[in-house]
């Protein structure tokens, strides 16, 4: 269900750079969303709602739900492989990775993880998908294809989000009891590196640029927003955002990063080089912590466990 754009009651965000195209209606309780992804090629969001352990798929045309998956235990990362045709999902109430055929959405593969498996990245250059193990401190790295463990990397604390860096060849990982940022070599498996995140507290969102070979880095104790050059391995800039910083999301288009945080309130930055702009910051909505972008249409999406939940879509002003 399509809802006006006056339906919902919290109706903040005015001093974003953002207008609101639609709510789009949510299946299933009121209860915490987490992370999504987009597939681009085929028009589809996934988005983990993690309260009801199932993840919605909404088609990007229609701006319709058109497929809920179930029994998913308390998922929290979802992660696609346009390529191979496969999504891939932590569930952490059961601590594994279940890996689904991405068109007829049926499940090929429950694999074991660690402790509290998280954020997902996948890394079609090696064939492999990385899965935080928050709570248990590393890795768990599955064959992308057939969905099958092939190791677990320990990284020295608790795990934050992950993801893949093109440019160099390797995964980076937010470790946020030691705030430091570590990689990993994608063909050995093993820690090559690892530096101190100067001025955070609790690195855990995570994204890179591999443009510029640039990694942001939301710290949820301070809430900063750093800016790491991937070349040097040192901390470029840095920058207040929303309390309790903890998805972002990229749109290359446009060059605009989005960090979403725990209290709802949106930062909007431009990313100029290796450092950024801020265009705007203000509490969006209620549970507003998780944000996707579209980079096809540059629309940005924020599920909001309401009354009824809804997936708020706006759009660049």
């Amino acid at each position: 269900m399509l809802l006006a754009a006056a339906s919902c009651s919290d109706t903040g965000g005015g001093g974003l750079p953002l207008r609101r195209v639609a709510d789009v209606a949510l299946r299933g309780s009121a209860s915490r969303l987490d992370y999504q992804d987009v597939d681009v090629g085929r028009r589809r969001l996934f988005i983990a709602h993690l309260g009801a352990s199932r993840i919605d798929v909404v088609d990007l045309v229609s701006l319709r739900v058109v497929a809920t998956i179930p029994g998913v235990s308390q998922v929290h990362g979802v992660r696609v492989a346009p390529d191979l045709g496969r999504l891939y999902a932590s569930a952490t109430g059961s601590n594994e990775v279940v890996t689904f055929d991405e068109d007829t959405l049926a499940p090929l593969v429950r694999g074991q993880a660690g402790e509290y498996p998280d954020g997902i990245a996948y890394v079609p250059a090696a064939g492999k998908v990385y899965v935080s193990n928050e709570v248990g401190g590393s890795e768990t790295v599955l064959d992308a294809r057939t969905g099958r463990l092939l190791g677990t990397v320990p990284v020295g604390g608790q795990a934050g989000n992950v993801a893949y860096d093109p440019s160099s060849g390797r995964v980076f990982v937010a470790v946020q009891t030691r705030n430091t940022l570590v990689a990993i070599d994608v063909g050995t498996d093993r820690v090559v590196t690892a530096m101190h995140v100067a001025g955070c507290d609790h690195d855990h969102g995570l994204y890179i640029d591999p443009r510029s070979s640039t990694a942001f880095v939301a710290c949820d104790g301070n809430a900063r927003l750093l800016v790491v050059d991937l070349r040097t391995m040192r901390v470029a800039s840095s920058f207040p955002v929303g309390s309790k910083p903890d998805v972002l999301a990229f749109d290359p288009g446009l060059g605009r990063l989005y960090v979403a945080g725990e209290t709802g309130v949106v930062t909007v930055l431009e990313e100029r080089g290796q450092t950024l702009r801020e265009l705007g910051r203000a509490k969006l909505a209620s549970g507003a912590h998780t944000v996707a972008v579209d980079a096809e249409t540059h629309r940005v999406f924020f599920p909001l466990p309401a009354r009824h939940p809804v997936l708020r879509v706006m759009a660049p002003r």
